[in-house]
């Protein structure tokens, strides 16, 4: 029995984006399916003409299609959407920024966006990763802790908000710059995590000189105009230390919950500290302590503190919470970052890889987001 146009348009409508993660028909880009002769044509309308899924819908049509017998050959021919359906597109998707003023106006653009993670019953966990000096690997936890969650098929992405150091997409392997649809950003992936970066938007070797005003405005825009799609968990790469970017982050998103990240030197301790005690002063949750370049293990497989020992503990004890984990000094753990390779994918069962699989089991399974005290709220 041969199917109608009707049924394969059906069939064709069902198949979804990979980059809007949204069927074809439930965004409009469905413009044409007909039958003749076994041979079915497909009609599609791309959101931009640089479209990154392009050659993936081919195959993905072509899939879906030819699992029905009577069809012997598909072609698929694309045409690209107006500015009018690009911004009809945008609207579905995060909305009109002049008429989507959220709940709480203290967290969105003066033009009325809210800031979506901090809307009520948003069902993303956000993950603060800060450190209080460079140097202590704190993008590279970034990184590796995300794909580790991604692994555990949930949804993640990553918000590069270290404006002067960006790294985040080098170290994730990103390939290829951000798709733009009427001023919504589309984040790339890879390695199952999304993310956007100011390394997007400004050459690698050229600085960013930007005051307070420039970079909050830079933030909202990564957390507003995105495409995100309620990931289960972003987590945000702090710059390090304590300056306007995490004000910034603490007034946009105060469910965000801080994992502070260390060296086992006192010294580097006691740095860090301070920015645990800044986030709560600005009363974000203090989630966990993560310990970088632990120690080193020789050829002899022996462990060298090479930087000294229970600086990572000692600041878990002091702001009493969990030392999430220790990750130890390996170099194929920096080349992976250079190259981006981090080294949960280029080697799954190295001890590193191992420790963070199992904080990424820990955040999903016992460090769970708790309840705090909130002394404006009465019962009458």
């Amino acid at each position: 029995m041969t199917i109608s146009d009707t049924e394969l348009a059906e069939i064709v409508g069902r198949v979804v984006d990979p980059e809007l993660r949204r069927d074809l028909h439930t965004m409009g880009m469905l413009r044409g399916a007909s039958l003749a002769g076994g041979n079915a044509h497909v009609l599609v309308a791309l959101p931009a003409d640089d479209w990154p899924a392009r050659s993936e819908l081919v195959h993905l049509v072509e899939e879906a299609v030819t699992d029905q017998n009577q069809i012997e050959s598909v072609s698929v021919e694309f045409v690209v959407m107006d500015e009018a359906e690009q911004a009809a597109v945008r609207d579905q998707l995060i909305g009109d920024p002049s008429s989507t003023g959220g709940t709480q106006e203290a967290h969105g653009h003066a033009e009325g966006r809210a800031v979506p993670f901090a809307e009520p019953g948003n069902p993303t966990r956000v993950l603060l990763i800060a450190s209080g000096k460079g140097g202590v690997g704190k993008s590279s936890v970034t990184a590796n802790l995300a794909i580790a969650l991604a692994q555990r098929d949930l949804r993640t992405a990553v918000v590069d908000a270290d404006v002067w150091g960006f790294s985040i997409p080098r170290m994730l392997g990103v390939e290829r710059p951000p798709t733009v649809i009427d001023q919504m950003v589309i984040p790339v992936e890879a390695n199952g995590v999304r993310c956007i970066s100011m390394g997007f938007f400004a050459r690698e070797d050229q600085p960013v000189i930007w005051r307070g005003p420039m970079l909050h405005k830079a933030l909202e825009q990564f957390l507003t105009d995105v495409h995100w799609d309620d990931p289960d968990y972003l987590l945000i790469d702090l710059p390090p230390g304590t300056g306007d970017i995490s004000l910034s982050i603490a007034q946009f998103l105060p469910k965000a919950e801080l994992i502070v990240v260390t060296t086992p030197q006192p010294a580097a301790q006691k740095v860090a500290q301070r920015a645990a005690y800044m986030a709560e002063k600005v009363n974000l949750q203090i989630r966990a302590v993560v310990e970088n370049m632990s120690w080193f293990r020789g050829e002899d497989d022996k462990r060298y503190d090479i930087f000294g020992s229970g600086g990572g503990e000692a600041l878990a004890n002091e702001l009493d919470v969990p030392l999430l984990g220790q990750v130890p000094l390996v170099t194929e753990l920096r080349e992976g970052g250079d190259v981006g390779r981090p080294i949960v994918v280029s080697n799954p069962e190295s001890e590193a890889a191992s420790i963070f699989r199992e904080m990424a089991r820990l955040l999903t399974e016992e460090y769970l987001p708790t309840r705090r005290y909130n002394e404006g709220l009465k019962l009458v």
